[in-house]
């Protein structure tokens, strides 16, 4: 088999406003096996749009929120999928191509909604709720989903709610995603007290400071984020939203209200925008290297594996927002 060569002075090009050349230098050699590796093994990468860029511009071959690297997961053409995220969008992932391997390449990157909520307690709900639906974010583990009627993203909730014809759901389990989506739906929702520990610390106050501090600024918040957070922005959406809409409108000066990365992986593609950062990282994603992601590929470690019967009822709950999405 001829070896794969890339061009990372040509990657560069489109990482150079946000990483140094100096720095970059020493990416390089991860970066090239990296892409060699991907062609040794028939491998892709997916990457979450809160990666950091020379992961998301540098190396990934999709990228997007949790709604497209769902759907997008479906149509990969590849043997191994590695999932430069979380661990449940891995399990998303071998969910939807349980004949691929899906790898991850830091174990311990998880999500604290994920692990605020057991299928024990999705169990409790529904036997303190008899009849009412459970939508259940995919911000939560394989199990969480089995014991499901329907998932759905950041991007999607309001359209799944409003599929079920219901005036009332069991929405779990991030609450402020929860209260956001009820009051634009007006559906009775039922919650549980999870929160992402990322948005959960933006505050009204950061909203009037970064006002104060840069006029004109357009404030776009993640419906994560507490409902007075997203009541003092301008909009709300998923991370695919926000970026679809400054790349159609080009406002002058934007501040997203999300983890960090977003704005810089923006702030690389659209270069007439100028990108205030409010900045909260999250520790989970920052788990993923391109160190690490070689040393997955390498070594073809930390695959995910799901219980079957778990696996089937999980997978049926995906396959309904999808079908809808």
């Amino acid at each position: 088999m001829p070896t794969v060569t890339i061009d990372t002075d040509d990657l560069y090009q489109r990482v150079d406003s946000v990483i140094p050349r100096i720095e970059w230098a020493t990416m390089e050699d991860d970066i090239a096996a990296i892409w060699r590796l991907k062609e040794e093994r028939n491998a892709v990468i997916l990457a979450h749009n809160y990666q950091t860029p020379e992961i998301f511009h540098g190396v990934a071959d999709i990228v997007g929120d949790s709604l497209a690297l769902a759907r997008e997961a479906v149509r990969v053409d590849a043997d191994v999928i590695v999932l430069a995220g979380v661990h449940f969008m891995a399990e998303t992932a071998k969910l939807l191509n349980p004949e691929k391997t899906v790898l991850v390449p830091d174990l311990r990157a998880g999500c604290s909604l994920a692990e605020s909520i057991t299928a024990a307690d999705v169990r409790q709900l529904k036997a303190d709720n008899p009849g009412v639906p459970v939508v259940t974010y995919v911000n939560t583990s394989a199990a969480v989903k089995a014991e499901s009627d329907i998932c759905c993203t950041s991007g999607n909730a309001k359209a799944v709610i409003e599929s079920l014809g219901t005036d009332r759901v069991i929405m779990i389990p991030d609450e402020h995603l929860a209260a956001n989506i009820a009051r634009d739906c007006g559906v009775e929702v039922i919650t549980w007290p999870g929160r992402c520990e990322v948005h959960d610390r933006f505050t009204a106050a950061d909203i009037e400071q970064v006002r104060r501090d840069h006029e004109g600024v357009l404030v776009m918040a993640h419906p994560e984020c507490p409902p007075d957070v997203v009541a003092a922005s301008d909009m709300a959406g998923s991370t695919a939203q926000m970026l679809a809409h400054i790349a159609q409108q080009r406002p002058k000066r934007v501040a997203l209200i999300t983890e960090c990365s977003m704005s810089d992986n923006i702030a690389a593609e659209i270069r007439d925008v100028e990108m205030i950062r409010p900045c909260n990282l999250c520790p989970h994603m920052k788990r993923n290297s391109l160190a690490n992601i070689r040393a997955a590929l390498e070594g073809m470690q930390h695959e995910v594996t799901i219980d079957p019967d778990v696996a089937d009822r999980a997978r049926a709950a995906v396959d309904r927002m999808l079908a809808i999405s």
